[in-house]
């Protein structure tokens, strides 16, 4: 059942559909073409329960602007798309380049890859609710390490701070920034039921 704990945990349960639930018996019909027979079915108060605050934690995020809703999706529901990485991914580059100087066009291009390690970074290191996740990449080396072997382009070395290390800490700015916003209306419905409850 939820808990009403976290804003990023209440994200991800609000889409979370319990295998013993009707909605996960349509979900794996429609996923491997049958269903699996179960030999107990739990519907009972705890399922309205889950349904009824899921109800007003996605209504709450039906409320956030469509980018911020696909950041938010990207971050925490178990059923992001590719399109909602790519949105967040896209609006994590344009955040953080708005608020440092200007670049030139050649260095752009690899500051996309530089804010899609940054957001991979920050979606592993609050992923689970409690923003208590390791960094996967600590270091500048793993850093440009993963973005060689990910997508094939090599960052140099020589000068990384001068280059780099601002504008990674815009995309951390940025990123947070994003979250914030983003788990605002879920934190407020949070609160709202904490108050009737």
């Amino acid at each position: 059942m939820m808990q009403l704990n976290s804003a990023r945990a209440c994200w991800h349960d609000a889409y979370y559909t319990p295998w013993d639930s009707q909605g996960a018996h349509v979900e794996q019909i429609g996923l491997l073409g049958c269903s699996v027979q179960k030999t107990e079915k739990m519907v009972n108060a705890r399922h309205a329960v889950h349904q009824a605050l899921s109800a007003r934690i996605q209504h709450a995020i039906a409320t956030l602007s469509p980018r911020l809703k696909a950041f938010g999706n990207f971050m925490y529901s178990p059923l992001a798309s590719i399109d909602d990485k790519e949105i967040a991914e896209e609006i994590v580059l344009y955040t953080a380049y708005a608020m440092g100087p200007k670049m030139m066009a050649k260095k752009f291009a690899r500051a996309r890859y530089v804010a899609i390690a940054v957001l991979f970074r920050y979606r592993r290191m609050h992923q689970g609710g409690q923003s208590e996740g390791n960094d996967p990449l600590p270091t500048p080396e793993a850093f440009r390490t993963w973005i060689l072997e990910e997508h094939g382009l090599k960052l140099s070395s020589e000068q990384w701070g001068r280059e780099w290390s601002g504008f990674v800490d815009l995309c951390f700015a940025a990123c947070n920034d994003l979250d914030k916003q983003a788990l605002v209306p879920v934190a407020r419905s949070i609160s709202i039921m904490k108050e009737a409850a």
